[in-house]
């Protein structure tokens, strides 16, 4: 036998030493892990874990008869005045929800714990939708990692701990594809999530949202709360981040593009080597899963969010290019990272259990955001 001072002692030498997350966190929760579907703690072995957060054993949804009506309810969303946030609260107020409230960081630093537990002493909310992150592009998460590991934990941990003091009814935790090892097998399987370190540039930020789940899952062993998590893809859509120190890859090709058509440039410098691939999802269908999810799924598991379209990034770079009608070549810069070498994930689990299913293809989602981005352009 192993005294908690030594385990802890030997998780920590390995955590330090980079090695797999999977076998870190069987030896820090092996002795009891819940599975749901027999409603109480059973005891498995270290190599179980990982598929109690993300494998097969788990009760995946409610009946439709206890579908929850989020119109009846108080809704707390966090990061809800955030490129995916509005899209989230439209969607709300389509639903007929008229008690809910979506907090500003100039009001509740989410990072602070006072400030956290300040925000649901005043809320007192029945359902949390977190899409409060810190978030940005390959750039910034290579510059500033500390920044996006440190505040996204604490963040999640800060709001995961008020909504079960609180005793919340639902949690629904947003999590990010970043999560995913960085050469899982395509297409991506919720079974997959523990099978390795995620890409390097994105791993701060990965790893960080990824706790989330385990911090979920702790709760649902200890109390019986009802958090739930969600794995989107990549997304994209009007009102998103053009900032050219911390956008995504979409729109930062779009402002490039853009700008070099309305300039007269003969070429455009991207970065890499064009072969990584992407799978994107459009973000009003991101809201219609989030909502779903929120509306009739209480199960432990994990659950990704796709459009089942991957493309590596030179076809985008391209047909970015064909659609806002660019004459100049594009430059691989290739002392650039790629980032993951592939994105693309199943999302079968969630047509099965949520009915979801992306519903904008590719080409008309760059459409409407270039006319969007060339609207902003020209208003300013």
């Amino acid at each position: 036998c192993v005294s908690p001072e030594t385990e802890f002692a030997i998780t920590a030498c390995r955590l330090r030493a980079g090695l797999g997350l999977q076998v870190m966190l069987g030896r820090l929760v092996a002795s009891v892990v819940l599975v749901p579907d027999l409603g109480r703690p059973t005891r498995i072995s270290p190599t179980d874990v990982a598929h109690s957060l993300g494998g097969p054993k788990m009760t995946l949804m409610n009946s439709p008869e206890s579908a929850l009506d989020l119109a009846s309810h108080s809704v707390l969303v966090t990061g809800g005045a955030g490129f995916v946030g509005r899209s989230v609260v439209k969607l709300l107020r389509d639903r007929g929800a008229t008690d809910f409230t979506v907090p500003r960081s100039c009001d509740y630093d989410l990072r602070d714990e006072a400030q956290a537990a300040r925000l649901f002493e005043k809320v007192q909310p029945e359902i949390v939708i977190d899409l409060a992150a810190v978030v940005g592009g390959i750039g910034i998460n290579s510059r500033e990692p500390v920044r996006f590991f440190r505040d996204n934990l604490r963040m999640g941990t800060n709001l995961v701990e008020q909504a079960q003091r609180h005793k919340v009814k639902k949690f629904v935790g947003v999590g990010t594809v970043c999560s995913y090892p960085k050469n899982t097998r395509v297409p991506f399987r919720e079974s997959d999530l523990w099978n390795g370190f995620p890409e390097e540039t994105n791993a701060p930020y990965g790893l960080a949202k990824k706790m989330v789940l385990v911090h979920l899952n702790a709760c649902r062993l200890e109390s019986g709360f009802n958090g739930i998590y969600l794995l989107p893809v990549n997304l994209y859509g009007p009102g998103d981040n053009f900032s050219p120190d911390s956008s995504h890859v979409i729109p930062a090709l779009i402002r490039k593009i853009c700008a070099a058509h309305t300039q007269g440039d003969d070429e455009v410098e991207v970065w890499g080597d064009g072969s990584a691939t992407r799978e994107f999802l459009h973000v009003e269908d991101a809201a219609e899963g989030i909502v779903c999810a929120a509306e009739c799924y209480d199960g432990g598991m994990p659950i990704n969010l796709g459009s089942g379209m991957e493309i590596t990034i030179a076809d985008l770079a391209a047909l970015i290019r064909e659609l806002i009608g660019y004459q100049g070549r594009l430059v691989w810069n290739t002392s650039r990272p790629n980032g993951q070498p592939r994105r693309c994930v199943d999302s079968s689990r969630a047509r099965e259990h949520l009915g979801f299913q992306a519903k904008r293809e590719l080409r008309n989602g760059l459409c409407e955001v270039i006319a969007w981005w060339k609207d902003q352009v020209e208003a300013h």
